[in-house]
């Protein structure tokens, strides 16, 4: 129903007589949005009062549509339950865009109330990039002061520790709760009682910000060995960790999708059998409707060659031979490559050596196929050395470029942004068959002067 039917003034009126029962029954038959926009009319200590009156299915609707002052302002003034009943509903009603302004300690505050089943969601909720360190974090971290004597370190995890993920390893903050060092446990463990914090903590923190992408998240994990890695906002403020049981989460997640799109499909965020028919569908069908028809540019080479075949049909026997072999080769390369780039062994400045190196390994591997194919073609079209010779130089040639193309393309995906996955089997298989078809009727009809 909406504002226009009611009567700001008495709205205000049963506010002020206390008639607090009424209030609450006229506001649940009111929309969410002129709720809201009631709330934010009324002075501060007023609209913590209305908003706690609101029946519990429609306070998180309400608090959603709020300014973010309003928010901050409620989120300060209820306690840690309402907070978590409020953060639980408002995922299930896809309240948007609720938190991204609050500051650090209020969305910390925010995460503490989260049970640890809905920290996904939660972190959803707060709007941190999707894929981000943001969306993997936990707020279940043992946070010290860097003035903390060790026993007093003690004492705060004795009381604390209990629900946290980890406590081994602990992070140092100022008085802003910016991120100073980091302790160990056994750093407490050796350490007199009355030695300060800020004297054996490691000020050299390796960390993440909010934003940084959960794949750069992951790498850091790998590189440096890590338990767990903190996570800071814009501001330095220490808002989460992450810990390795999510980075492998995010291996595995990772490693999916890649194989999804190698596979030369849309990642689907379901496990195969909770996915219906239609969703696989979707997910499968425009990249081989892309497929379909860029595969046309082999059919056209086709038809330009189409003399050739009609003087000699016996070259079609040998196409297949020639781009499955191509195909193969670039799909190694490819393979390799986009392996390279997801551990870090490979990067954008290493394209030169990258390509040396496919070069020459293209150069062996063609080779030795074309010399083993040289032997069947000589015994099977005996006193026809031309055509064997034609067939041989062109896979030669073939699998030189397929490696070429194989390790190219990946690495120019990550030069335009794009995931180096995309650029895998089935796409770099439809560009090395136009290209070794090409290659193959070029030398052939050069050789044999057709």
């Amino acid at each position: 129903m909406a504002m226009g039917n009611y009567d700001r003034e008495e709205l205000n009126e049963l506010l002020e007589s206390r008639q607090f029962r009424k209030l609450r029954e006229t506001m649940a038959e009111m929309n969410e949005v002129d709720i809201a926009e009631f709330v934010e009319e009324l002075e501060p200590e007023k609209k913590v009062l209305v908003f706690r009156m609101l029946p519990k299915e429609l306070a998180a609707d309400v608090f959603s549509f709020l300014e973010v002052e309003d928010q901050e302002h409620i989120i300060n003034s209820i306690t840690d339950y309402e907070l978590g009943k409020i953060i639980e509903d408002l995922y299930v009603d896809d309240a948007v865009d609720m938190l991204e302004e609050l500051p650090a300690i209020v969305v910390k505050r925010v995460l503490q109330n989260a049970t640890p089943e809905t920290r996904d969601l939660i972190n959803q909720f707060l709007q941190y990039p999707e894929n981000s360190a943001g969306s993997i974090m936990t707020a279940e971290y043992i946070g010290l002061k860097r003035n903390m004597t060790v026993e007093q370190a003690f004492a705060y995890i004795r009381e604390n520790g209990v629900d946290k993920e980890t406590i081994y390893t602990c992070f140092v903050t100022d008085s802003k709760r910016c991120l100073q060092g980091v302790v160990t446990v056994k750093d407490l463990l050796m350490s007199p009682y009355n030695t300060i914090i800020k004297d054996i903590m490691d000020e050299n923190v390796i960390y993440a910000v909010t934003t940084e992408d959960r794949e750069d998240v992951v790498e850091t994990f790998n590189k440096y060995d890590l338990l767990c890695l903190p996570v800071v906002d814009h501001e330095d403020r220490l808002v989460g960790i992450v810990t390795v049981d999510d980075a492998v989460e995010v291996m595995e997640q990772e490693a999916t999708e890649d194989f999804e799109k190698m596979a030369a499909m849309f990642p689907s965020e379901k496990p195969y059998l909770k996915t219906s028919v239609l969703e696989l569908t979707k997910n499968r069908l425009p990249w081989l409707l892309l497929l379909m028809f860029a595969s046309v540019l082999t059919g056209a080479i086709l038809m330009d060659y189409e003399n050739a075949i009609q003087v000699l049909p016996l070259l079609l026997s040998f196409i297949p031979m020639v781009m499955d072999t191509s195909g193969n080769c670039g799909n190694q390369s490819s393979t390799m490559v986009i392996r390279g780039m997801a551990v870090g062994d490979i990067e954008l400045k290493d394209v030169f050596r990258v390509v040396w190196k496919e070069f020459r390994v293209g150069i062996l591997c063609g080779l030795v196929l074309a010399a083993a194919n040289f032997v069947r073609l000589i015994l099977q079209f005996p006193g026809r050395p031309l055509l064997s010779l034609s067939v041989v130089i062109s896979l030669l040639l073939a699998v030189v470029l397929a490696k070429i193309i194989g390790c190219l393309l990946p690495m120019l995906a990550e030069k335009m942004k794009l995931d180096p996955a995309i650029m895998a089997a089935p796409l770099i298989t439809t560009i090395v068959d136009a290209c070794s078809l090409l290659i193959f009727f070029r030398v052939a009809c050069t050789l044999l002067k057709i």
